[in-house]
């Protein structure tokens, strides 16, 4: 692999997580641009350093393996419980620092063009959902509680 392709992997992943970490960012969250481009760098750079190197196709796997089963605590120290309910919150966050570092494994390992496909999805998932999210819970908020109907004494199984 030449400079040119490496540098191209790294970039790309990186900006992958700065992509999504920029939603997160519009959307009021402590994990943002820094944090999820720092997040694809990092999934980036190491299977293309090891592909650069010469590594074996068993090596690497193995190591993306440990790395996608590693980011699953950085994605758990996004969950929050405890703010007056009994709901997780940071679970579309946690979502987000996952997904970014699949995204930076696939730049890395070469796959540009769907890394940067499912980055946009990604992308689109967040922005729509969050919206769609508040219009849901709006409209649910404007409805009158529905009161439970007495149980009719015709009705028997």
């Amino acid at each position: 692999m030449s400079a040119e392709e490496f540098a191209l992997r790294v970039l790309v992943a990186t900006l992958c997580g700065v992509l999504l970490g920029y939603e997160r960012a519009q959307s009021h969250k402590n994990t943002g641009m820094r944090t999820l481009g720092l997040v694809g760098l990092g999934a980036g750079l190491l299977p293309a350093a090891l592909q650069h190197a010469g590594a074996s196709y068993d090596s690497t796997a193995r190591v993306i393996q440990g790395l996608l089963a590693g980011i699953g605590f950085l994605g758990a120290g996004v969950i929050l419980h405890g703010r007056g309910d009994d709901r997780p919150h940071g679970l579309t966050t946690a979502a987000a620092v996952w997904i970014t570092s699949i995204l930076g494994v696939v730049a890395g390992i070469g796959q540009i063009g769907p890394a940067l496909a499912v980055a946009v999805l990604a992308f689109v998932i967040l922005w729509l959902g969050a919206r769609v999210d508040r219009a849901i819970e709006a409209r649910s908020a404007d409805k009158p509680a529905r009161r439970a109907r007495a149980p009719d004494p015709r009705d028997r199984d």
